[in-house]
């Protein structure tokens, strides 16, 4: 989804991982019951209010997630992921962050370290300017609002 107002200040681009397409229905006791329609309703109002334009992308595929962080270099002024499950798994997503510039915020809807001891290991973290985790998915407003106030004072 990509919000068609003025970018005014730039894009922010939105990834989102593997089975987040499945909000709303998978396991909602963790997850909540906003579908990824509405986190990605909820990123282009923030964006918008911030003076940003998000481009909202989904993928259960890790290359396409790449392609997409690679895609937004001198396009994007920062990025939001929630990688899913290839947030403990993927140094090619986590090289693909590196490897772009682009500010970046991992978030997370559940608290990752209330769960399995291996969804408490992110290979983001390292690459990222700040991790929000547990927050639902008010943590993508926080993400971008986040962002925007980073590139305000760069």
């Amino acid at each position: 989804m990509t919000n068609d107002a003025s970018a005014g200040r730039g894009t922010i681009l939105v990834l989102n991982g593997p089975n987040l397409n499945l909000l709303g229905t998978r396991e909602p006791a963790i997850y909540g019951s906003a579908t990824l329609a509405d986190v990605e309703q909820l990123a282009a109002a923030s964006a918008e209010r911030l003076g940003f334009r998000a481009d909202c992308i989904q993928s259960n595929h890790e290359g396409d997630l790449v392609d997409a962080i690679h895609e937004a270099r001198g396009k994007a002024a920062g990025i939001v992921i929630n990688a899913g499950a290839y947030t403990h798994t993927s140094v090619a997503i986590r090289d693909a962050i590196s490897g772009v510039s682009i500010p970046t915020v991992e978030v997370h809807i559940s608290n990752v370290h209330r769960r399995e001891e291996f969804r408490g290991h992110s290979y983001l973290s390292a690459v990222s300017e700040a991790v929000i985790v547990g927050a639902g998915v008010k943590g993508y407003e926080l993400a971008i609002e986040f962002l925007a106030d980073k590139l305000a004072r760069a």
